[in-house]
């Protein structure tokens, strides 16, 4: 997995979560508000799940005996909320409160969580990873990525479509339980889901090191 990580940018996780992880996982989705599409949740209760237990030997193995989740979301496709996202890289990070630091900007407030865009080197040495309760086929909104695109730092979005076709495409489908491990900078995307079909996913991304200069992960706040 870590070899398949560094040269490709994402690999599947080789277990399978079975049916009791994965209702304790629905009962997260259960909770959400019927008009939210994405929820971000704490991390930390995201770590209680058997399902990402189950995955923490792994996870430390990539990126360190630290490794903890430091970001989770909740992404629920359906009829009554769809959407398409295009190509692009995941760049920022869920901090406690905001210190000024050179190289971490701009800052952003997202469902009330503190979130700033980080310098590279953080994100390359963390750790995105998605735990699919429904399975996604190639007309339930698979995450397409782009093989190698971890590797070539920051890309501009005008450079966006040329590295894509550079490296190519990879469409990561799944069975429910399923879990797939992707480098965080990777660029990525997916399309909407096909009439009549839900595809809920929780991501988490992960981390093994501290931030500089006083920031501090908000998972680590809690």
């Amino acid at each position: 997995m870590k070899r398949a990580l560094a040269e490709h940018g994402f690999t599947p996780w080789p277990g399978r979560h079975d049916a009791v992880a994965l209702a304790e996982l629905e009962r997260l989705f259960d909770a959400m508000p019927a008009d939210r599409s994405g929820l971000r949740i704490a991390p930390g209760d995201a770590a209680r799940l058997s399902a990402c237990r189950a995955i923490s030997d792994d996870v430390r193995h990539v990126i360190g005996a630290a490794a903890r989740p430091v970001r989770a979301l909740l992404f629920d496709k359906r009829d009554a909320s769809n959407w398409a996202l295009g190509w692009h890289q995941d760049r920022t990070i869920e901090v406690a409160e905001r210190v000024d630091v050179p190289g971490y900007g701009p800052w952003t407030v997202k469902q009330g969580r503190l979130h700033v865009a980080p310098p590279i080197d953080v994100l390359e040495v963390m750790l995105t990873v998605r735990l699919h309760l429904d399975p996604v086929g190639p007309h339930n909104a698979p995450i397409e990525v782009a093989p190698g695109s971890h590797r070539l730092g920051l890309v501009a979005e005008d450079f966006i479509p040329d590295v894509v076709a550079r490296c190519g495409t990879a469409t990561c489908l799944s069975q429910a339980g399923s879990v797939w491990f992707y480098a965080t900078p990777i660029l990525h995307a997916s399309a909407r889901s096909a009439p009549g079909l839900r595809r809920r996913v929780l991501q988490m991304d992960f981390a093994a090191t501290d931030l500089p200069g006083g920031l501090r992960w908000a998972a680590d706040h809690a």
